[in-house]
């Protein structure tokens, strides 16, 4: 075994599958290369250029990686790429989202840093939220951000429409807000769980600046999570049944469910399911009452207008 450039290490991997991997990696390679002008990465072209984009020396001087081993990669020669130098790859290449999971794929690779947002919610996927009155459903990334939501579940917990966009966060809002505190039923088991599952999903963004930020807010302003998070308790995402105390139609039991939009550390669209014939007709009132309230807000801004 020997160790290739940019601290990569070169070793034999045996199998047809493996092979085409490598071909296809190549090839995905040679193209990106070649669609990126010398201009959009701030290089001169020369009156010499022949080839249409970026030279292999460009891309490795830019990533930071040798030539020589860059060339085995365009090559499909048989070495182990490192996660650094796919990512550092990544961003000369300047892939889209969907170009980077494909180009770790074919890496045999696991993405340090997958996607953890939904970076627009699609008028597809708002169209099936609502599909799913009088199920409350939301959209959620893995730090908890909600990112669109219903009108059931926006009166479920508290008003999500009087909230501010800075506090949209499930974390925030269960840990400092009173009124959706005080919706849910066993509070101090909700929130310990909620912080024990932001330990896990936080391990592999411990030098995110977005998740460092919630984290010091969550400190500063609650002494119940500080309390949950020095417990140190990591537990995974899971399906479980809550019981939330709705100030319009009372008490409602549910099912939480997670769908998962992306990887399973990603974005999610999250369920509640009613559990009993109870529940599922205080929710048709919700979401009745969740109507009447839309079509004055809705005509409120008309009369503004």
């Amino acid at each position: 075994m020997a160790q290739g450039y940019s601290g990569a290490t070169v070793k034999r991997h045996g199998g047809r599958e493996a092979e085409i991997r490598r071909h296809e990696l190549a090839a995905f390679l040679r193209h990106r290369r070649e669609h990126v002008t010398p201009e959009q990465v701030g290089l001169p072209r020369g009156p010499r250029r022949r080839t249409p984009g970026l030279r292999r020396e460009e891309v490795a001087q830019l990533a930071s990686v040798g030539v020589t081993w860059y060339t085995w990669l365009e090559q499909a020669r048989d070495i182990q790429v490192s996660v650094q130098v796919l990512d550092a790859l990544a961003r000369t290449l300047m892939l889209d989202q969907s170009e980077r999971v494909h180009l770790f794929q074919l890496a045999g690779a696991v993405d340090p840093a997958p996607p953890m947002t939904c970076p627009t919610v699609s008028p597809a996927l708002q169209a099936l939220l609502e599909q799913l009155e009088p199920i409350p459903a939301c959209v959620q990334n893995s730090r908890y951000d909600i990112l669109a939501y219903n009108r059931t579940y926006g009166l479920l917990l508290c008003d999500l429409d009087a909230v501010p966009p800075e506090d949209l966060n499930c974390m925030v809002l269960a840990y400092t807000h009173e009124e959706w505190r005080s919706s849910i039923v066993h509070l101090d088991e909700t929130t310990r769980l909620m912080a024990a599952k932001f330990r896990a999903s936080m391990a592999g963004h411990l030098a995110s600046p977005a998740w460092k930020t919630l984290l010091k807010r969550l400190r500063a302003e609650s002494p119940d999570f500080c309390e949950a998070w020095d417990r140190h308790e990591v537990v995974g995402a899971s399906t479980k049944r809550k019981e939330f105390r709705n100030a319009y139609v009372g008490r409602i039991t549910v099912d939480h469910t997670d769908l998962w939009l992306g990887p399973d550390i990603g974005p999610r669209m999250v369920t509640y399911v009613p559990a009993d014939a109870e529940s599922r007709e205080r929710l048709e009132k919700l979401h009745a009452i969740a109507g009447e309230r839309g079509a004055v807000r809705a005509e409120g801004l008309k009369a503004t207008a």
